[in-house]
C-alpha cells in the first residue's frame, strides 16, 4: 500500500478512535448531572437553588456558544427569536426544572433511565403531530424498554413508598418536554445550525431559570455552603456545556447514529456512580431493567434507522 494510502486510513482511524472516546465522555458527562443534583442535595440545598446556580455558572459558555457559532451569519428574524424562546423555555428550562425537582423523590439509576426513553416519546410524538409512521420494530423496543422502567419502578416504590410514584411523573414530564423540544426544532436546526440553536435556546432557559429563583425565593436562599457552589460549577462545565461540545464534535468525527449508540453507556455510568458516590443499591432488578430499557431503545433505534434508509 502507498505511504499516502497507509497516512489517510491512519488519520482516519485517529478520526474515528477520537469521536469514538469524544463520545463516551460526552455521555459520561451528561449521566453524572443526577449524582451531582443528589450531592447537592445532602448540603440542604433544594431543587431551584441547585438549578439557578447550575444555570448562572453555565450562561457565560452558552453565550459564547451562541456567538461563536453566530458569527458572519444573518441576525435572527422575528419568526426565529419566538422559535428560540418557545424552545429555550420547553426543551431547557422546563425540562430541567421538573427534572431537578423529580430527582428528590427518586435514584440517580431510576431518573436516568427514564430520560433515556427519549427516543420512544420522540417517536409518539412524531406520530401525533406529523403522522410519522412507527414500524412494529419501534414498537416492540419500546414495550421493552417501558417494561425496564415499570421493573425498576416497582422495586422503589417497594423500597421507599408512594412518593416515587411523584418523581417519576416529574421526570417523565421532564422527558416528554425535552422531547417536544426536539420534534419542534427540525427546522430551526436547518436554519441556525445546532451549536447556535443550542447555545441560543440555553441562554434563553438560563435567564428563565434565574428570573423563577428571583420571583420565588428570598435573596437569602442565594446563599449556601461552598460545596454547592463547586458542585453547581461542575453540573454546568462538565455535566452541561462540555458534554454538549463533546458530542457535536464526536457526530462530526462517527456520525449521529454511532455517537448515539455510544451514548447508551450512560444509564450504566449513572448506575455505577451512584452505587460509588451515593450508596444506592445495585440489585439484580436493577440490572434486569437496565438491561431491558437499554436493550428496548437499541431495537427502536435500529428499527428507525431501517426505515429511514429504506
Amino acid at each position: 500500500m502507498p505511504s499516502a494510502q497507509i497516512q489517510q486510513a491512519q488519520a482516519a482511524n485517529e478520526k474515528i478512535a477520537s469521536g469514538l472516546i469524544l463520545a463516551l465522555l460526552g455521555a459520561v458527562g451528561f449521566s453524572a448531572k443526577a449524582i451531582i443534583v443528589k450531592l447537592g442535595f445532602r448540603y440542604g440545598a433544594d431543587a431551584i437553588t441547585l438549578l439557578m446556580y447550575r444555570m448562572l455558572f453555565a450562561l457565560p459558555m452558552f453565550v459564547l456558544m451562541a456567538w461563536w457559532a453566530g458569527r458572519g451569519r444573518p441576525r435572527l428574524t422575528a419568526r426565529e427569536r419566538l422559535g428560540v424562546l418557545a424552545l429555550g423555555v420547553t426543551g431547557y428550562y422546563l425540562a430541567s426544572l421538573l427534572d431537578f425537582e423529580g430527582l428528590r423523590y427518586i435514584s440517580a439509576s431510576l431518573e436516568r433511565l427514564i430520560l433515556y426513553l427519549n427516543p420512544t416519546l420522540v417517536m409518539l410524538l412524531g406520530r401525533i403531530v406529523y403522522g410519522r409512521g412507527i414500524r412494529w420494530g419501534q414498537l416492540l423496543g419500546m414495550a421493552i424498554s417501558y417494561c425496564g422502567v415499570v421493573l425498576v419502578f416497582g422495586l422503589e416504590v417497594h423500597v421507599q413508598g408512594a412518593h416515587v410514584a411523584w418523581g417519576t411523573l416529574l421526570v417523565l414530564l421532564s422527558t416528554l418536554s425535552y422531547a417536544v423540544y426536539l420534534v419542534h426544532s427540525d427546522a430551526l436546526v436547518r436554519q441556525l445550525g445546532s451549536l447556535r440553536l443550542v447555545g441560543l435556546a440555553s441562554t434563553v432557559a438560563c435567564l428563565c431559570c434565574l428570573l423563577h429563583f428571583a420571583l420565588t425565593r428570598p435573596l437569602a436562599a442565594a446563599v449556601v455552603v461552598p460545596p454547592v457552589l463547586w458542585l453547581s460549577l461542575l453540573n454546568a462545565t462538565l455535566c452541561t456545556a462540555a458534554p454538549i461540545l463533546l458530542m457535536m464534535m464526536a457526530i462530526e468525527r462517527i456520525g449521529a447514529s454511532a455517537a448515539a449508540q455510544i451514548g447508551m453507556v450512560g444509564p450504566l455510568s449513572t448506575i455505577f456512580m451512584s452505587v460509588w458516590l451515593l450508596d444506592e443499591p445495585f440489585t439484580p432488578w436493577m440490572a434486569a431493567g437496565t438491561a431491558l430499557v437499554v436493550g428496548g431503545i437499541f431495537v427502536c433505534t435500529r428499527a428507525a434507522r431501517r426505515a429511514v434508509s429504506r
